[in-house]
């Protein structure tokens, strides 16, 4: 690592430790320690330290070395960094019995870890990055899996008209936090995916998330024929072929990447479908070792665990018979199966005909299922009860695991240093604990205000400085650019859609009655704003068209400049738009909203939440904490929004104190905070992982090991 920066001094080398590891993105400290050597440089590298000491002059890095007061901030961090990560002492290994194990395998087609490694579309992909951090934070030993997509998503471009278009950019791997792994004779290492034929091969990266080694595969070699070579090139690949071919890497080749590494792995947790196929993989091994095939099945299967994220059908990857038999008709009987057999594991009894369904495959061979949210656990159940025949919805063996977001991730750095203020300087070790947050009635409304509309003011900069680099690149017109948010106001109150755009989330619903909504904007007292971002997927055409809808009535000079919609919506803007909105909107239709982890992430922040009551916020709703109304139809659910906005919302925002803050708005705020901080925290979640699912997996996998079983 430190011989891609030659300039960088002996006496702070340890900053390109910190740059390729992403402890930083979690640590303010370390965070400052890059930011401090040069403002304009740090935020010209998009926050991304890899590219940055790449960048800087030699002279600037020779003067910090020389600061005594540069030296000791770099002296503090370096030492908390070595704490971190050679600590053995942690929650994992005191609290579950069977914490002497082999890694447990983390496998996730996504990964939303930091804005410079784009592996990520949507909500999938941040839960597994919160959920990889708050792994190495709790001392899990966990190996992640996943792929290198140097295509990565797409970067939304919007055209004139409105219409998306999307922007592939390949990954510059040399400028990120992302190494290459290399074998014994210093060469790329190269691993052969199995049950493929003809051979498929990979190269593998690596990506240091705290304590836990995330290994990505990328088909993009020479060793691969033309045809392969884009297998991992993006995510979500839309033409079905390709992505069972995708699919089959992730699985198969995860598992042989695993082997190649020395790596061994007491049980695997599979997030979401898409990588089903390493339980055939693992399966395969057993019955090519002397196992019976039920006996592989019954080992396997106890020490499988799936998490299912969507009630959506088109969620849920099937891939026609066709297609199982071209890629799977050799192998067959290497698993000591029929075809019919074979296929017989991914059909959904309720579908016959529909072909192999990932999410079938992943239940009938996971002994431990789990859903997103306690709604989406009963949807889940009722779903998939006809997979356990008899039994009633509350006896389906899927279990419901409420997501989380990952705190020291999501908070922003001056709310936190608020919370050390007043919550005290423990207040981050413990904060899954409710009794942590009570301490937040304390804040003096004052401070927490001023915060806010700092962070707010700070989002609309951005917003700003988008809009700008537009115009500079000439490719947007006048009225574009007011579309983008250059007229917004700190003042008025400002609400926040950020989603992926798609028919279900319904981000249109707002505009269901444009003139009551237009009287709502542009109250002349009390006006209000929106702000919209999100991506529709490339294949979504009717995504697409309900944001150029958006896009188009953010020109209509009738709404006053107040809606905006800010394009290429990424993880950077995420967390601008968290921090920084004062109400978070979330209208899916129910019960399709799995959970929705953005709401937490607004709420950490002293975001109040406007929602349909679905997915977390059924849990989350406490009546003094932000606002709620019940699935009654797009017309209903649409005059309940603007009801709450016009009679209870927009009213107390704008009813101020003596010192010029809305008391009762505060108090929302407070309560906001209270409740999201430690019941849907990622600490929370990983814990109940690992009491309710993963100590008794690694028990299973520790008596097949001492031959109890």
């Amino acid at each position: 690592m430190r011989e891609k920066f030659p300039y960088l001094p002996e006496r702070i080398s340890g900053l390109a430790d910190i740059a390729y590891n992403l402890w930083w993105s979690w640590h303010p400290s370390a965070r400052m320690l890059f930011k401090r050597l040069d403002r304009i440089a740090w935020k010209e590298s998009r926050h991304n330290p890899v590219r940055m000491l790449m960048d800087l002059p030699p002279d600037v890095l020779k003067s910090a070395a020389e600061n005594r007061d540069y030296l000791d901030h770099y002296e503090q961090v370096m030492a908390r960094f070595h704490e971190d990560m050679e600590t053995r002492v942690c929650w994992f290994a005191a609290n579950i019995r069977e914490a002497a194990c082999q890694p447990i395998a983390y496998f996730s087609a996504e990964y939303g870890l930091h804005h410079s490694l784009p592996f990520y579309a949507g909500g999938l992909g941040f839960l597994a990055g919160d959920f990889v951090k708050e792994c190495s934070d709790l001392g899990v030993p966990m190996v992640a899996v996943g792929f290198a997509y140097p295509g990565g998503y797409l970067r939304q471009k919007i055209r004139m008209d409105g219409w998306q278009e999307d922007v592939h950019e390949v990954l510059d791997g040399t400028a990120a936090p992302i190494e290459r792994v290399v074998d014994g004779s210093g060469e790329p290492l190269i691993v052969q995916v199995p049950f493929v034929e003809p051979p498929i091969h990979v190269a593998v990266w690596k990506v240091a998330v705290g304590k836990i080694p995330l290994y990505l595969m990328d088909t993009d070699i020479e060793r691969n024929e033309p045809w392969n070579r884009g297998i991992s090139a993006r995510l979500y690949i839309g033409d079905m072929e390709e992505r069972l071919r995708q699919e089959m890497v992730l699985g198969f080749g995860g598992i042989a990447m695993l082997d190649a590494l020395r790596i061994g792995h007491s049980i695997i947790h599979l997030n979401e479908g898409h990588s089903a196929f390493a339980i055939l993989e693992r399966i395969r091994r057993r019955v090519e070792s002397g196992d019976s095939l039920d006996r592989a099945i019954e080992r396997v299967r106890a020490t499988t665990v799936f998490t299912t994220h969507t009630p959506v059908p088109a969620g849920h990857d099937v891939f026609p018979f066709h297609l199982m038999d071209k890629y799977f008709g050799h192998c067959y009987r290497r698993l000591g199966l029929t075809r019919e057999q074979f296929l017989e594991m991914g059909s959904d009894p309720a579908a016959p005909a529909a072909g192999f369904n990932m999410t079938v495959l992943s239940l009938r061979l996971s002994s431990f299922s789990n859903g997103v949210s306690r709604r989406h656990g009963e949807v889940t159940r009722r779903m998939w009860a006809h997979l356990w025949p008899g039994s009633n919805d509350d006896a389906v063996p899927i279990a419901a695991i409420t997501n989380g977001i990952h705190v020291p991730s999501w908070v922003e750095p001056k709310m936190e240093m608020l919370f050390n203020k007043y919550l005290g300087p423990g207040w981050l070790e413990g904060h899954d604990d409710p009794s942590t947050w009570d301490s937040v009635d304390a804040i003096p409304d004052q401070e927490l205000w001023k915060i806010h509309l700092w962070l707010k003011i700070k989002l609309l900069n951005f917003i700003r400085e988008q809009a700008r680099r537009r115009w500079m690149e000439n490719r947007a017109s006048p009225a574009t650019i007011i579309s983008n948010g250059v007229l917004l106001d700190p003042t008025t109150l400002t609400i926040g859609f950020a989603r992926r755009f798609t028919a279900y989330k319904r981000p249109d619903l707002i505009f269901s009655k444009p003139d009551r909504l237009k009287r709502i904007l542009n109250n002349r007292w009390r006006p209000v704003q929106i702000i919209f971002a999100g991506k529709a997927h490339p294949a979504d055409d009717e995504g697409k068209r309900i944001l150029q809808r958006i896009f188009t009535l953010a020109h209509d000079t009738d709404m006053g400049g107040r809606i905006a919609f800010v394009e290429n919506y990424d993880e950077q803007l995420a967390q601008y738009m968290v921090h920084g909105v004062d109400l978070w909107l979330n209208n899916p239709r129910a019960p399709l909203e799995a959970c929705g982890t953005s709401g937490m992430k607004a709420a950490l922040n002293g975001v109040p939440h406007l929602s349909i009551l679905d997915g977390w916020w059924i849990e989350g709703h406490r009546g003094t904490n932000g606002w709620a109304f019940p699935a009654d139809g797009d017309e209903r659910d649409a005059a309940a929004i603007y009801d709450l906005i016009e009679k209870e919302i927009v009213p107390l925002y704008y009813r101020l104190d003596e010192a010029g803050v809305p008391a009762g708005w505060v108090k929302v705020m407070k309560e906001a905070i209270k409740h999201a901080g430690a019941h849907f925290s990622a600490r929370r979640m990983v814990k109940e992982y690992a009491l309710t699912f993963y100590q008794h997996a690694i028990r299973s996998a520790g008596e097949e090991r001492l031959g109890v079983r």
